[in-house]
């Protein structure tokens, strides 16, 4: 990695995938970077949805899901890593009293930590859960009220990151929740580019090449 990408930290930014994205599995997606160092990067793809609903997660966990709000919305396919396990990116819930309304800050001003056993909190005003205790939530009725739920994730190792975005493979900017919790699966793409004052059409899978 070279001096100059170990200064660019990504968290909480959206990876757009270019034209000449050659793999299936990113084509045209949008990826929401929930950590990224030294170390490599993690992240979700927010606008690919898998074959299963909510409702039939719920159904294989042994869970009936008391959320009409999110009745028939999709799984998604965070990425090609760990397929078979669940993520839950969700707006901060640092504690719930008994009619499911998040609790105040402590009184240091700081907030709470998370009420669930394994949480990621990202820089940036969002969370990453997978303990089962977010979806045991949810059941009920409670639970974080913006969430997005994927089978798997994507990852990158040390420098792997950086060395496709200098190949021109993806596109950054800064991330905005609205595009993930507010917008239309078929629409995210072109939303996540707009950010960039760019559309699809504009691009060039040759794009940044001499």
């Amino acid at each position: 990695m070279s001096v100059d990408s170990a200064l660019t930290n990504l968290t909480h930014h959206f990876l757009i995938a270019m034209p000449g994205m050659q793999d299936q599995a990113f084509s045209r997606s949008v990826v929401y970077l929930c950590e990224h160092g030294e170390r490599g990067a993690l992240g979700l793809i927010i606008n690919k949805p898998s074959d299963i609903d909510l409702k039939g997660l719920f159904q294989k966990i042994e869970l009936r899901l008391e959320r009409p709000d999110l009745d028939g919305a999709p799984v998604f396919q965070g990425g090609p890593v760990q397929t078979e396990r669940g993520f839950v990116l969700h707006e901060p819930v640092v504690g719930e009293d008994t009619t499911g309304t998040p609790a105040a800050a402590e009184d240091d001003g700081k907030p709470a930590p998370s009420v669930y056993a394994s949480t990621m909190t990202i820089p940036g005003g969002l969370e990453m859960t997978t303990s089962k205790d977010v979806l045991e939530a949810m059941a009920t009725g409670a639970g974080p009220r913006k969430v997005l739920v994927t089978l798997g994730y994507s990852a990158w190792e040390q420098g792997q990151l950086e060395s496709e975005i200098a190949e021109n493979a993806w596109l950054t900017v800064g991330a905005d929740p609205a595009v993930i919790f507010d917008t239309p699966v078929d629409q995210r793409y072109d939303k996540a580019l707009a950010l960039l004052g760019l559309a699809a059409w504009t691009l060039s899978p040759e794009a940044g090449h001499a």
